[in-house]
């Protein structure tokens, strides 16, 4: 598809009803484990899955968290106990490797992205990437935020485990930029489950901020895709997933995301559900025109009428096909004169009458 973000923000029209494929960010994170080689695999992977973007994560352990942070994750998935010593298992890759990711992205004809997670990361990257998503945890981070707004670049921002009026007073700061905007609605379980993936909100974020593009960052078990599948239909512009080239890893972002294989399978669903929901326009189908004929009715006489006979209400039946003259028209024939004999059953015809 090779679409470009920016294309989809610069084109986006908020009064917007009719269902488009939205644009698709698969989410490497950090699941190349610090291997160029998996690392380029995963891109290529997105990229035979049909994904519009692959997206990194880069942070390093001694900036994000301090060494006894608790982790937030199923543990029977990732049993990793502390934030710090997960995230120093996936922070090698720094500047020159995002360099050579971007390349090969470039390479490929897929768009790069990557989340920083300190100023430094956020620096390197300005001159790697159109646009900057910012994590949930990092929605109330205001320094942080406005040190991103200082690229003039539009910026993506999740809101998993927001109020609203943190979602708010995130989008005052922003605002105060000038900087386009996207809202990704987000629920912060690893993995989240069906029940709390809550995509309803993602009408309530339409309705508080109708002048932002909304989309949804997903942490459920791909399954059938259906919870992407609902959010397309219910509006979400933009949709994220964490991305992996084996589901059966354990660890970290393998155990909820999906594979290339659940891509396209979300793109069959994504173009039969485009496809049934049409030209979003009221007319008649081609497919429809015997049925109009056949299926819908004519005036027939519902007794012999004789020449000369004014016609009455009683004389006239209403039967298919749809050859003759339609029932619409019955208060016009209603009084005309028969210039000929009309049997019982014949269709009513204007040469009929006088």
């Amino acid at each position: 598809m090779n679409r470009k973000i920016l294309d989809i923000i610069n084109s986006f029209d908020c009064s917007r009803n009719k269902l488009e494929v939205p644009y698709i960010i698969a989410e490497a994170g950090v699941n190349h484990h610090c291997d160029m080689d998996l690392a380029k695999r995963l891109i290529d992977e997105a990229k035979d899955g049909g994904a519009d973007a692959v997206k990194f994560q880069a942070y390093k352990a001694d900036t994000i968290a301090m060494k006894e942070s608790p982790a937030y994750w199923d543990l029977s998935k990732e049993p990793t106990e502390s934030q710090y010593s997960l995230f120093q298992k996936y922070d090698k890759f720094w500047k020159n490797e995002f360099e050579e990711l971007k390349k090969y992205c470039d390479k490929v004809r897929i768009e790069f992205m990557s989340t920083p997670f300190d100023l430094e990361s956020a620096d390197f990257l300005n001159d790697l990437m159109d646009i900057y998503k910012i994590s949930s945890s990092d929605i109330t981070n205001k320094p942080f935020i406005q040190h991103i707004c200082n690229f003039n670049k539009p910026i993506i921002l999740s809101t998993g485990a927001s109020y609203l009026e943190e979602i708010e007073e995130a989008v005052f700061w922003i605002d105060a930029f000038g900087n386009p905007l996207v809202l990704m609605h987000c629920v912060l379980n690893y993995p989240t489950e069906d029940k709390n993936a809550n995509l309803g909100m993602i009408l309530d974020m339409k309705k508080e901020f109708p002048d932002k593009i909304i989309g949804y960052s997903d942490h459920t078990v791909p399954g059938d895709m259906k919870n992407l599948e609902i959010a397309s239909l219910l509006g979400a512009c933009i949709i994220e997933k964490h991305f992996t080239h084996d589901k059966n890893l354990q660890g970290n972002d393998h155990y909820h995301a999906m594979d290339k294989e659940d891509l396209k399978e979300y793109f069959r669903i994504m173009d039969r559900d485009v496809k049934i929901l049409g030209d979003y326009k009221i007319s008649a189908l081609e497919s429809e025109m015997i049925s109009r004929k056949n299926a819908r009715r004519s005036l027939v006489a519902s007794r012999n009428i004789c020449q000369g006979k004014v016609i009455e209400k009683e004389d006239l039946t209403w039967k298919r096909p749809a050859t003759g003259i339609s029932p619409r028209e019955i208060d016009a024939i209603i009084g005309k004169v028969a210039k000929k004999d009309i049997l019982e059953d014949e269709s009513i015809k204007k040469e009929h009458f006088k």
